[in-house]
């Protein structure tokens, strides 16, 4: 296991035509040049080539480092936060450590900051959450957060050695089966988005209660056996966390079983009217907080815009239905006749849905296939029951999903544990509760 601080690669923005953004500060460049001020960069004839504020060419590499000189910093503008999420929008964003800008094949960039590790995690909870959170929500997260960096890494390290894994993808007739992690990237260590973790940089940080949350837990771990463990979470459960399996490869893991988000254990949800049941009801859980005070509390501004995290609703027409699913798996499923759950998970996730249509039907999972399959961004969650109104004769007119949750709900579930923080629970105990069968150890000191 780990036993020093590494440094991240954390890929910024990818597929770029071109970057602006200012330099505050002077940056060294590997021609010993120091520049300081906005800039602009372009990819030309495979090579990355930066000008200063006023067009003027200022160097030409196959790839460029920029590194920061009296604790410099630099901004990037317009940089595409909750990608393909309903929360998409640009920030312009300030960052700390080294710049890294390379050239794609197509005449594209990809930007990367490479940063400590403990640095990134207090960018990460700061952007994850709000820094005015309970310190025993932050520790928790710190501790997660950095478990789940740690053991992508090392797994990556794994697979370089020739360690096997489960393909991300089946493809048959009739069947789609796909599952998303961090290994869809080559280039960088973790992406800045949802997809990994958010990282903003330092725009949103640093209050004093994010920096003690993260120095107070430095080099903290949770760890089963010999292994750094695999520390998923996600916003809103629902009200009771999923199988890791259910979600990714199928390898379970001790630590990240289904657990009700109470006190009191709820069954999981084993069959379609019992996950129906419970997606209609209103539990009494952690994750089912009306509190506007904790909401305020835990989540940053721009999730703050999404209301109905514990219980929600989407309608389409026919027609509206078609033509998403078209749009998003690529399939002409002519008119759709049928959207039938085929397997759930324990928290009432969908991992398999059957969709029947008078050209084609399909089988889809796992869990974020199905949310990307039925929204023109992704659906909160694959916790949905499907309500379907049909005319006279029978036909579809209307697909109501009912859903439940906020993500993948394996893990530590956010707006459960910052509730569980409000309510006096220490950091250790969230993350007992979350992770079954885990140690917290510290692993490295300076």
């Amino acid at each position: 296991m780990i036993s020093s601080e590494p440094i991240i690669s954390v890929g910024l923005i990818e597929r770029a035509r071109e970057i602006r953004g200012t330099f505050n500060g002077p940056f060294e460049l590997p021609s010993s040049i120091t520049v300081s001020g906005p800039f602009r960069m372009r990819s030309e004839s495979g090579r990355v080539v930066l000008y200063d504020s006023g067009g003027v060419e200022v160097h030409r590499s196959d790839e460029l480092r920029c590194r920061p000189l009296d604790c410099a910093t630099f901004t990037l503008s317009d940089v595409t936060i909750g990608i393909n999420f309903h929360w998409e929008r640009k920030e312009n964003q300030i960052f700390e450590g080294d710049l890294r800008i390379r050239s794609n094949d197509d005449g594209s960039l990809i930007v990367i900051n490479e940063v400590r590790l403990e640095r990134y995690l207090q960018s990460v909870i700061s952007s994850e959450m709000n820094a005015e959170a309970p310190i025993e929500l932050l520790k928790a997260h710190a501790i997660t957060s950095r478990s789940w960096l740690v053991a992508m890494l090392e797994r990556q390290e794994q697979f370089r050695r020739g360690a096997t894994q489960s393909p991300p993808l089946h493809v048959a007739a009739d069947e789609v089966v796909r599952w998303y992690d961090r290994e869809d990237h080559r280039t960088f260590d973790v992406c800045a988005d949802d997809h990994c973790q958010r990282y903003q940089g330092v725009t949103k940080i640093f209050s004093k209660t994010v920096t003690e949350a993260i120095e107070v837990t430095r080099g903290v771990f949770l760890v089963s056996g010999n292994a750094i463990c695999d520390a998923r979470y996600s916003k809103a459960c629902g009200g009771r966390t999923e199988l890791f399996e259910n979600c990714w490869e199928e390898k379970p893991h001790p630590y990240l079983q289904s657990v009700s988000d109470s006190t009191e254990e709820a069954p999981p949800l084993v069959n379609e009217e019992d996950a129906e049941r419970w997606i209609g009801s209103s539990p009494d859980v952690y994750c089912n907080t009306t509190d506007g005070n904790i909401v305020r509390q835990i989540l940053p501004s721009f999730d703050r815009e999404t209301t109905d995290f514990f219980r929600w609703k989407v309608e389409y027409s026919r027609e509206q239905m078609e033509e998403i699913l078209t749009a998003k798996s690529g399939i002409d499923f002519g008119a759709v006749q049928d959207i039938v759950p085929i397997k759930r998970g324990t928290s009432g996730r969908i991992v398999k849905l059957k969709i029947t249509g008078t050209k084609r039907t399909m089988i889809v999972g796992k869990e974020l296939e199905i949310r990307r399959w039925l929204s023109k961004t992704h659906l909160y969650s694959s916790a949905f029951s499907v309500n379907i109104q049909r005319d006279p004769e029978g036909l579809p007119k209307n697909f109501v999903f009912l859903g439940a949750g906020w993500g993948h709900g394996v893990g530590l579930c956010q707006i459960g544990a910052a509730v569980m923080a409000t309510k006096g629970y220490t950091a250790e105990e969230i993350l007992k509760h979350y992770f079954l069968r885990a140690d917290i150890r510290k692993l490295y000191e300076g």
